[in-house]
């Protein structure tokens, strides 16, 4: 029997060594998020295509850190960077791989729209590349069933001899009920002065919409279905700035208990 999802804690979840971190209530949002917000959807012009998304790497900043919009290929894009005060990549490294085994884990990183994750295959413990994550979480309003294939940055064009330090965690993004992927996405995080800072990157939708492989479905047949596993690019910019700013704010106590002991 699968074990029901829920939001939040309830009575003995959080009897757990990491409970103590549970804290259901979050910051607002950054001021640089809400400017994005109220600018509205953006030119595709200025956005990154994924074809440049190795440029990621690059020193400075792209035309849009913060936004989102429709691009002219097909899809939608969305770009948001998080300031970490006091955090180091390398905790998020450790954070991709260590939370994916337990749904009260997966809470802590965004306690009012994480329900339940797991791993959807074995490997070795800590690890994240070359596995795939089972979540249901809200993007919004909208309840999501989905899996996260985590791939080396290699697999979208990132040179992994340019990391040094930084971390890219790279995936494919789609659907957990049924064998379709609906786009991509880069965390970038890198050490600035006094911590670090991520720089999220999404493709989604359009061009970026494929059938696993094994499936017979035909692109006539994914594509209206993809369609209805797209967020909205407003609600997953909401979302990935609340929950890596949450995390954020905690992440170096947590590494500190559970990564250096």
């Amino acid at each position: 029997m699968m074990a029901e999802t829920y939001l939040g804690y309830r009575p003995g979840d959080g009897d757990t060594a990491w409970g103590k971190y549970f804290d259901p209530q979050m910051a607002e949002l950054p001021r640089h998020t809400v400017v994005a917000l109220e600018h509205g959807p953006q030119a595709d012009q200025t956005m990154l295509g994924f074809d440049s998304a190795a440029t990621v790497l690059d020193e400075g900043y792209h035309q849009t850190e913060n936004g989102y919009g429709a691009l002219r290929g097909g899809g939608f894009h969305v770009a948001i960077r998080t300031d970490m005060p006091g955090v180091t990549p390398a905790m998020w490294d450790w954070w991709f791989g260590w939370h994916g085994s337990e749904s009260s884990r997966y809470k802590l990183w965004h306690p009012r729209a994480h329900a339940s994750a797991h791993w959807g295959d074995s490997g070795p413990d800590g690890s994240y590349v070359g596995r795939t994550s089972i979540i249901e979480e809200y993007l919004g309003s909208a309840y999501a069933k989905a899996a996260i294939a985590f791939l080396e940055p290699s697999a979208l064009g990132l040179d992994e001899s340019r990391l040094g330090t930084d971390v890219a965690v790279c995936a494919r993004l789609g659907s957990s009920e049924l064998p379709v992927d609906i786009g991509w996405f880069i965390h970038h995080v890198r050490a600035v002065p006094g911590g670090a800072e991520m720089r999220s990157r999404f493709w989604m939708g359009g061009p970026y919409i494929g059938v696993r492989r094994g499936s017979r479905l035909a692109d006539s047949v994914i594509r209206p279905i993809a369609a209805h596993q797209l967020p909205e690019p407003r609600d997953l910019l909401v979302h990935c700035s609340q929950e890596m700013n949450h995390l954020a704010s905690f992440l170096p106590r947590i590494y500190a208990e559970f990564a250096e002991t």
